[in-house]
């Protein structure tokens, strides 16, 4: 009937063959070979597929990652994803699988790469044994573990919302997730291993953060560990690297058991090319978190369900019984506080700008004192928010991207990170509307400690490479609630160590009525609970780097004026940031200046855009013998503190320690 419709037969039916083909698709049949003819609508393009499965094999297809390369340059969009599959499936199962392996079995786990639950199956690549002691096989090592290898943030999704009970996509399309019984690190809880070397070379007893556990014991929990992660039948592989400066950057290998610690280490560590991960080889470091599975309470040194152990002879770290993601990103960064000082290179826990003429300043200071608020600047490039190295050539991040606090976050007053929540964010132990997914930045239902990981090319001004030459000024920051510390003081050398290795702070004892007095916190170098070495060790590092490069301390209040909390007020953010921009511009260095009693600060007679009255801050209090008082008495504090540094000498004869310690209150 089609053929005879086309034929001009007269009548009311009948129309030209031109009109037939602009009326519908013309329909025609092939002779497939089969005694069924095929049909098919040559009006669209023919595919390449038969079957529904050949479709969706062609939905997928193998692409260059996104990584930001080491010139600054990215294909497609920054930060958005990474490599999935370009290293050779052999030589990186057989480098996971030496990781992975048993201190009591011959061999290495059998491991598959890719899915468990994918369709396609990927033969096993055989692994090299060790020359580890024989023992029998159990029935882990029976099996076979599937490697989810570097993992794209899509990837990662699909894994979290599809097996993560927790795991949801938000309204900007972060990934918000729950970190289980623990929101924050377990201090109390890390280990690291005191043998020969570490006892001389760390910084053990009284203020360290270092508690020691033996080699055995270790050893109990990485088996621990290990055994659970090859029990599992997929465990996640992330290998990156830390430090930006390629001279000095370090391989790490992260093995974890979900999607959450995978897609949190993504962000926070740089991502490789894939020319880079191909070469990848044998890592430097290696993260087993097993933190989904509890230590054995009753294995010596464990004095709870929780354990995070670093072993830095075999550059190891097991974390179990926690799942919080910031063990991970801190743990490395103590191990970075390890290795770098041995290469001459200083680590530092602060952020780091620079200016559109290369001045860079770093930013030290601890939580409350503005440190992020004032290192992010839009007039200045972004090199890193929270870890850095100073070495001869100049300072680089550590890191990759940023974890920056949510509590409280709204755009008006953070644009730059409440826009980095976006794909490929994740989002922790945050509240959201169950129908919108809109999160909900002041709710607190779950913790306080909410918080966002990101890549840093998320922060629009920042510098990729994240390298800057040497800094030209060195800002200590500290939130004075007692309000006498002056808002802008010049420091001298012997005063930038002191008031480094004191790490001051002080934050309100309490949020309940009637509770007025300050409390002071000290943390030495701004990051006592990260450091190995002797906070002196820094220290020294510290002075003789900014003598060389003739870098210039200053000591910033952000805190209170005109009264200690309670009864003065809050420094302007506004005052704050002025004379910062001030440091920048160098107009400090030419101003003059006199000195405080007690601290013997130095403060300028004057910053532009800054009321001279609060300057000096005996002006602004009212009752001038309370500020005595406080003065005198936040100058204690700080004497008391330092007692714990007085015996630890610097240099053959102890001179610079005599300086240091001069430096400080004199009353």
């Amino acid at each position: 009937m089609a053929g005879k419709g086309n034929e001009n037969t007269g009548g009311d039916f009948s129309f030209s063959a031109a009109a037939a083909r602009d009326a519908l698709p013309r329909i025609t049949t092939e002779k497939g070979g089969k005694s069924t003819d095929v049909c098919h609508d040559d009006t669209a393009p023919r595919v390449n597929f038969q079957t529904i499965d050949e479709l969706h094999s062609l939905q997928k297809k193998r692409s260059a990652p996104t990584t930001p390369l080491r010139d600054g340059s990215a294909s497609g969009v920054s930060g958005t994803s990474g490599p999935t599959t370009p290293v050779s499936s052999e030589t990186m199962l057989q480098s996971v699988s030496a990781s992975l392996a048993s201190l009591t079995r011959e061999t290495g786990p059998k491991l598959i790469r890719g899915d468990p639950t994918s369709a396609a199956k990927v033969a096993h690549v055989p692994v090299t044994p060790t020359s580890l002691p024989t023992a029998d096989v159990s029935d882990s090592g029976l099996k076979f573990t599937h490697i989810l290898h570097n993992l794209s943030p899509a990837e990662l999704y699909e894994q979290a919302i599809k097996y993560e009970k927790g795991s949801f996509v938000t309204s900007t399309g972060a990934l918000a997730t729950l970190s289980g019984a623990k929101t924050g690190r377990s201090p109390k809880d890390k280990r690291v291993v005191k043998d020969e070397t570490t006892e001389a070379e760390l910084w053990w007893g009284k203020g360290s953060p270092n508690i020691e556990m033996d080699e055995q014991t270790f050893l109990v929990n990485r088996e621990r560990a290990v055994d659970y992660l090859n029990s599992l039948d997929k465990v996640f592989v992330n290998d990156q690297y830390l430090n930006w400066d390629p001279e000095n950057r370090i391989k790490v290998r992260i093995v974890s058991a979900r999607a959450y610690h995978s897609l949190f280490m993504h962000n926070m560590c740089i991502r490789p090319t894939p020319e880079e991960l191909e070469n990848f080889g044998t890592p430097d470091f290696t993260i087993y978190n097993a933190g989904k599975f509890p230590c054995n309470r009753f294995t010596h040194y464990m004095t709870s369900s929780t354990s995070v152990d670093i072993n830095l002879g075999r550059r190891e770290m097991v974390i179990l019984g926690t799942q919080y993601a910031g063990e991970m990103k801190k743990g490395l960064f103590g191990v970075m506080h390890y290795l770098m000082p041995k290469r001459k290179i200083l680590s530092l826990h602060s952020g780091c700008n620079m200016g559109k003429d290369g001045d860079v300043a770093l930013f030290f200071g601890l939580s409350g004192t503005g440190k992020t608020t004032l290192s992010t600047d839009h007039n200045r490039y972004l090199i890193g928010d929270d870890e850095h190295c100073w070495s001869e050539t100049g300072v680089s991040n550590i890191e990759g991207g940023c974890y920056a606090k949510c509590i409280d976050l709204a755009r008006e007053k953070e644009p730059d990170i409440w826009n980095a929540i976006k794909f490929g964010t994740v989002l922790e132990n945050v509240v959201f509307d169950e129908h919108t997914r809109e999160v909900d930045y002041t709710d607190k239902s779950v913790t306080e400690n909410t918080r966002a990981a990101y890549p840093i090319e998320y922060i629009p001004n920042s510098k990729i490479p994240c390298v800057g030459p040497h800094p030209k000024n060195v800002i200590l920051l500290a939130c004075d609630a007692f309000g006498v510390l002056p808002p802008i003081s010049k420091l001298n050398l012997a005063q930038t160590m002191y008031h480094f290795i004191s790490g001051y702070t002080a934050l309100v004892a309490g949020t309940e009525e009637g509770v007025k007095e300050p409390r002071a916190t000290f943390s030495a170098c701004f990051g006592a609970a990260f450091i190995m070495l002797h906070p002196t060790k820094y220290a020294a590092m510290l002075a003789e780097k900014m003598q060389a490069q003739g870098a210039t301390g200053w000591l910033v209040n952000t805190g209170w004026s005109g009264g200690s909390y309670g009864s003065g007020s809050r420094i302007k953010l506004a005052y704050t940031r002025k004379i910062i921009d001030a440091i920048h511009s160098g107009s400090l260095l030419n101003a003059s200046y006199r000195k405080t009693d007690i601290f013997g600060l130095e403060i300028p007679n004057e910053v532009e855009g800054v009321p001279s009255e609060i300057l000096e801050p005996i002006n602004a209090w009212e009752d001038k013998m309370a500020y005595e008082d406080t003065l005198l008495k936040l100058a204690g504090l700080f004497k008391s503190n330092f007692e714990t540094f007085t015996s630890h000498k610097i240099g053959d004869d102890g001179k610079l320690t005599e300086e240091i310690l001069a430096a400080g209150p004199n009353f």
